[in-house]
C-alpha cells in the first residue's frame, strides 16, 4: 500500500528516471516531476498523469520526498542547493524543513557525505540509493537498489523503493550506497574489458566468437558481460545497451577514488580506469559502453 501522506518529487526524467518515475506513479504514489527537457516530463505526464513542476523551486515546495536521478553528484548538489550553495533557484529554496532527499544518482560517496553535512545543517535528511541493472531493470522494476544513511529512514522508504526494484539493500552509513555502486561498476567494467580481449584473442586463434561466449558462459569465466552483452550488443553490432562510456568511466574513476581514500590496493583499478578514460577520449562520452568491443580491437591492430 502507498502512503497517502507522501508526495514525491522526481528530478531527472531520462532513460532511467522515466521508467522509475512511471513505476512509482502506476503504483499509486502522487508524483510531481521536473527535467530540463520539458518534452520528457510532458511525455511522462501524458502516459501516467503525473504533475509537471514549472521549476526546481516549485517542485521543492510541493513534495515532502525529493528523488534525484541526475548524471553525477555535482549536478545533484547544484539542483538541491543552487549555484555555489546559494539556495536560490533550486529544489530547497522553498522546500519545508524535514523534506527527505533521496539521491538515486551515481554520485561520489565522499561528495555525498559532504552534501549530507550541509543539508543536515539546514534541516534536510539525506539518504543515497543508487541503482544497478540498467534501463531494462528500470522498466521492469527489477533494479538492485543499495541504500546508505539512517536505517530508520531506509525502513520508512523501503516499500516505495520496492516499486522500482526487486533487490533492496541497506549498505551502511551515508555514502555507502554510492560507494558500493561505484565498486560494483568497477568490477563490471573490468570484466567487460577482459571479455572483449578474450573474444578478440580467441577469434584471432580461429575460434568462432559465438562459440567463445557459449563456452565461457558454461565455465568459470562467465560474468555479466558474457551473459548479457557479448552476443546481444557486441557480436550483433548493435552497441546500444543504453549506458554510456562516459558514465562507466566516471564510475570506475569513483571506485579508484574510494580505494585511494581508503588506502587500499589500486593495482588493477588504476589501469582499468586508464582504459575507460582512453576509450572515452577516443569514442566520446555518449558512445555506448559496449563499444569497448570495437575499441579494444582497434587498439590491438
Amino acid at each position: 500500500m502507498t502512503n497517502p501522506a507522501e508526495f514525491i518529487g522526481f528530478v531527472g526524467i531520462g532513460a532511467m528516471g522515466t521508467p522509475m518515475a512511471g513505476n512509482l506513479a502506476r503504483a499509486g504514489y502522487k508524483l510531481v516531476a521536473f527535467d530540463l527537457d520539458a518534452k520528457r516530463t510532458a511525455a511522462l505526464a501524458g502516459e501516467t498523469g503525473v504533475t509537471v513542476a514549472s521549476s526546481l523551486a516549485a517542485l521543492g515546495a510541493e513534495a515532502n520526498i525529493i528523488i534525484t536521478m541526475l548524471p553525477d553528484g555535482k549536478a545533484v548538489r547544484t539542483a538541491l542547493c543552487g549555484k555555489g550553495d546559494n539556495f536560490k533557484d533550486c529544489l530547497l529554496e522553498r522546500a519545508p524543513k524535514n523534506t527527505l532527499i533521496i539521491d538515486m544518482s551515481s554520485s561520489s560517496p565522499m561528495g555525498t557525505r559532504e552534501l549530507g553535512t550541509l543539508l543536515e545543517q539546514r534541516g534536510y535528511p539525506l539518504i543515497d540509493a543508487p541503482v544497478s541493472n540498467g534501463v531494462k531493470g528500470a522498466v521492469a522494476a527489477t533494479l538492485s537498489i543499495m541504500v546508505g544513511g539512517d536505517k530508520n529512514i531506509f525502513e520508512r522508504v523501503k516499500p516505495m523503493l520496492e516499486k522500482m526494484g526487486s533487490q533492496i539493500y541497506f549498505a551502511g552509513p551515508l555514502g555507502a550506497g554510492h560507494a558500493i555502486k561505484a565498486l560494483n561498476n568497477y568490477v563490471s567494467a573490468a570484466g567487460l574489458i577482459a571479455a572483449c580481449e578474450a573474444m578478440h584473442a580467441g577469434q584471432a586463434f580461429g575460434i568462432d566468437p559465438n562459440v567463445i561466449v557459449d563456452i565461457i558462459n558454461t565455465s568459470s569465466g562467465m560474468n555479466n558481460t558474457t551473459k548479457n552483452k557479448c552476443k546481444q550488443y557486441m557480436l550483433s553490432g548493435a552497441y546500444n545497451a543504453g549506458f554510456s562510456t562516459g558514465l562507466m568511466a566516471k564510475d570506475v574513476r569513483t571506485a579508484l577514488e574510494i580505494a585511494q581514500a581508503m588506502n587500499t590496493s589500486t593495482t588493477y583499478a588504476k589501469p582499468t580506469a586508464d582504459v575507460w578514460d582512453a576509450m572515452e577520449q577516443k569514442l566520446g562520452f555518449t558512445s555506448d559502453h559496449t563499444e569497448m568491443h570495437k575499441y579494444t580491437l582497434k587498439s590491438t591492430t
